[in-house]
């Protein structure tokens, strides 16, 4: 039998360690609402929002904005708690994560952050950085899962670079290990090599309990998907790799029921763009799965529409977009929040456990792309080209619509 995975997912019906909401209060069992029938008492959640740099505090606003209706229709109170970080905290604090920051983190329910970076900040050392922040970020909140999932929408097979034919139906999920590999491996830093030339050195490493733990939650997450999970790594020249996949072979013994295939990655991003429907889930290190996630997501038409979840085995999740900070763009009102927004449908559904809230979010994006509605990055002609707010305000009124939008 496979060992338990204390994944912190809450969600109906999922095969990982499920941890008790103290804060909510059960639903009544019947649908029927009586006049005289007090009202059952809301269920509240906390929420440290973590709007950063450039677009961020822009898409975050929309996105807090959505996840009030939604949850309000739900029965769901949140406290929103806003917190600077990246750019925006060096500026105020000359750190990229002051510890109120991680403090109001660590004790929220769940993390949704905008987005971090820019290059008024690009020259500083390497510690006061923004992306330094968001690392420091990860390693506090003890996230090592982060879920990419890259669909192809039928609205918007059309803005995609592929061809139709080969982006059309496009649907799977990168699950990244996120706080090993060369990212955080040591020894690191810089020398003089033998001939006294400046060399830049980084370990990649990874020890039995990363990959079986990243390992058990790509299995069940295929397991739930279409039963088929691709490993990539380099096994054939990095010896953390053939660790690696050496140890997503034996972890493969407790799912039987899922197909399990090897693949190098440079092979993998060829076959990303050649024939992306092969793939179900992808399971793969911090670095490669830093580069292929960003791969995939071109396949769907734009950087702007995908989301991700971060998750550890206990403590609140971290959502965000997988965008960028995009200076060049930043306070015109031309950002895209439906990958903020359907973060916040993550956040929803992985980190809380409403799954109900997080479908009429999902719904709602779907009718409002329906309806036509694009932000630059996935204009098409046809449609009606909007801004970041106006976006969000169709989606708002989307979001109380009783029919599911069809896919």
């Amino acid at each position: 039998m496979a060992a338990s995975l204390h994944l912190n997912v809450r969600s109906l019906n999922a095969p990982f360690h499920l941890k008790p909401v103290a804060k909510q209060s059960p639903r009544p069992a019947s649908s029927i609402r009586c006049a005289s029938a007090a009202a059952a008492p809301p269920k509240r959640y906390s929420i440290t929002l973590l709007p950063g740099d450039g677009i961020g505090p822009e898409v975050i606003s929309v996105a807090k904005n959505v996840l009030k209706l939604a949850g309000s229709l739900e029965g769901i109170d949140f406290i929103f708690q806003e917190m600077p970080m990246g750019g925006a905290a060096l500026d105020l604090t000359g750190v990229p994560l002051p510890e109120e920051t991680l403090s109001a983190a660590q004790k929220a329910d769940a993390v949704l952050l905008g987005a971090i970076g820019g290059y008024k900040w690009d020259k500083n050392e390497k510690h006061l950085k923004p992306e330094t922040g968001l690392l420091q970020l990860r390693e506090g909140l003890k996230v090592f899962a982060n879920l990419r999932p890259a669909t192809v929408l039928p609205q918007l097979v059309d803005s995609s670079t592929l061809k139709k034919d080969v982006a059309e139906g496009v649907d799977l999920m990168v699950v990244r290990e996120l706080t090993g590999g060369i990212y955080f491996g040591k020894p690191r830093g810089f020398g003089t090599n033998e001939k006294g030339e400046e060399i830049g050195f980084n370990t990649e490493v990874y020890a039995t309990y990363e990959i079986d733990r990243i390992a058990r939650v790509a299995f069940e997450i295929a397991r739930k998907r279409r039963g088929q999970l691709c490993s990539v790594d380099k096994a054939n020249v990095l010896e953390a790799s053939m660790l690696w996949r050496k140890r997503i072979t034996a972890i493969a013994a407790d799912y039987p029921d899922v197909e399990l295939s090897h693949m190098y990655v440079d092979n993998a991003a060829m076959q990303l763009v050649r024939y992306p429907k092969q793939f179900d889930t992808i399971v793969t290190n911090n670095i490669f799965g830093d580069i292929l996630s960003d791969e995939a997501s071109m396949i769907t038409g734009s950087i702007g529409m995908l989301p991700s979840a971060s998750l550890g085995e206990s403590g609140p999740g971290l959502f965000e977009p997988i965008h960028g900070s995009a200076p060049d763009i930043a306070g015109q009102d031309k950002a895209n929040p439906l990958a903020t927004i359907l973060s916040a449908a993550m956040l929803l559904k992985y980190g809380l456990g409403e799954v109900n809230a997080a479908k009429r979010i999902e719904n709602a994006v779907l009718d409002t792309l329906n309806k036509g509605f694009r932000t630059g990055d996935i204009y098409s002609a046809g449609n009606k080209l909007v801004g970041c707010k106006e976006m969000g305000e169709a989606v708002l009124k989307s979001v109380d619509s009783p029919v599911p939008a069809a896919m």
